[in-house]
């Protein structure tokens, strides 16, 4: 004990000293903030006040502009705690791209094909000999979509601790009608996903939450992210997740009423806290909880390699199409990857919590923002509409 004393002493002097020093020295000048970032932070603080965001965080890494993090609004609504770039977040269906990871290296490892029928694990679904893997994975299946169930809305709404299972979830879907044959088109399905993540479970032996925490979370060290299967809580600290419609009247379109867009804005509509609506209707499709560190670096792995082996890295690449044929500039879909302009990545939402991380592997920049409101009254994405902001401020002349 007196040996350690004297080691805090000695610490304590030259802290101390330290103190002193520092004292008598100019204080260190701020790093400097990019020059990008100092445009763009009042236009987002603009932006989040005009879709009535309770709190946003941005982070960009650009090694030829230079990285920045912002933190816009509060952890409550109406509160006084700012948000945090380590706060805990639903993320959505950037989950998507962790479930489809997870099939993509089972296909490396060859206990999948891409080409092989999902009637071959799932005869229960309909069209199944004539859906693939591959087709699940790239939203062209033309199986219906879970979540556009009105009773899954209603049940969502006056018992949001529910938890669904997986196979309720599916079964909804494959009850549908088909939008389209397999192939034929684009239908964007949470049902693909769903199956999927049952398919990895039939084939591993192993829960998907075991699979994608082996798999993608500890190879990446991402320790701030999970996938919870019935689980609502969501670890500290986090934001409160808002919407300010429920699930019921927005099954359809986001877009509010015109008076309840009014009663928004004139502040006399309070949003609904949906922090804790259990996200077991989401599963695979859309459970995952991360952190604005861990997305950054897992985005960049994703797209930039690191979870899979090079040719499977390329043909997952290479996979994306758009998804309006007519307009190759639209947005493009693969294997559970999309892309926005030059940057490859994912967006994710589930009421109260909106998601868009991108990394352009061009210019190695990257671009993860995150909104503890969704939707906005009006309908808009709120993080979307943040990241094309940043996105283009990023990419315009002289930045």
């Amino acid at each position: 004990m007196i040996a350690r004393a004297v080691v805090v002493l000695a610490i304590a002097s030259l802290a101390l000293a330290a103190c002193a020093e520092q004292a008598a020295a100019p204080p260190p000048a701020a790093p400097a903030v990019p020059a990008y970032a100092a445009r763009l932070q009042p236009q987002l603080e603009q932006l989040a006040g005009d879709m009535l965001v309770t709190g946003t965080v941005v982070q960009v890494r650009s090694a030829e502009l230079g990285d920045w993090t912002s933190a816009i609004g509060t952890r409550t609504f109406r509160g006084t705690e700012p948000v945090q770039p380590g706060d805990h977040i639903r993320i959505g269906s950037v989950t998507k791209t962790w479930t489809g990871t997870v099939v993509l290296q089972l296909v490396e490892e060859g206990a999948l094909r891409l080409d092989e029928p999902v009637a071959t694990y799932r005869p229960d679904v309909p069209n199944g000999q004539s859906i693939t893997i591959e087709q699940l994975l790239t939203m062209r299946s033309g199986l219906g979509n879970y979540t556009t169930s009105p009773e899954l809305s209603r049940t969502m709404d006056t018992a949001p601790g529910t938890v669904f299972k997986p196979e309720e979830l599916i079964a909804i879907g494959v009850a549908m009608p088909p939008e389209f044959p397999p192939g034929e088109g684009f239908y964007y399905s949470n049902t693909n996903t769903a199956l999927l993540g049952r398919i990895v479970e039939q084939v591993t032996g192993n829960t998907l939450e075991s699979e994608i925490q082996r798999r993608v979370l500890d190879r990446l060290g991402m320790a701030g992210s999970s996938f919870p299967t019935t689980s609502a809580v969501l670890p500290d600290p986090h934001p409160q997740g808002y919407a300010y419609g429920t699930n019921v009247e927005t099954v359809e379109s986001n877009v509010l009423s015109p008076e309840k867009q009014a009663a928004a804005r004139a502040g006399t509509l309070a949003p609904l806290d949906m922090t804790n609506t259990n996200p077991s209707w989401a599963w695979a499709a859309g459970a995952g909880i991360s952190t604005t560190a861990d997305l950054t670096g897992y985005v960049e792995a994703l797209v930039g390699g690191g979870l899979l082996g090079p040719a499977m890295q390329k043909a997952r690449l290479d996979s994306i199409r758009p998804i309006d044929p007519a307009n190759p500039q639209s947005p493009g879909y693969g294997l559970a990857l999309a892309r926005f302009g030059p940057f490859y990545g994912h967006t994710g939402e589930l009421p109260g919590f909106n998601t868009f991380a991108g990394y352009d592997p061009e210019r190695r920049t990257t671009v993860v923002v995150w909104t503890s409101l969704a939707p906005s009254p009006d309908g808009r994405d709120p993080a979307a509409e943040l990241a094309r902001t940043i996105i283009g401020e990023l990419y315009s002349t002289g930045s």
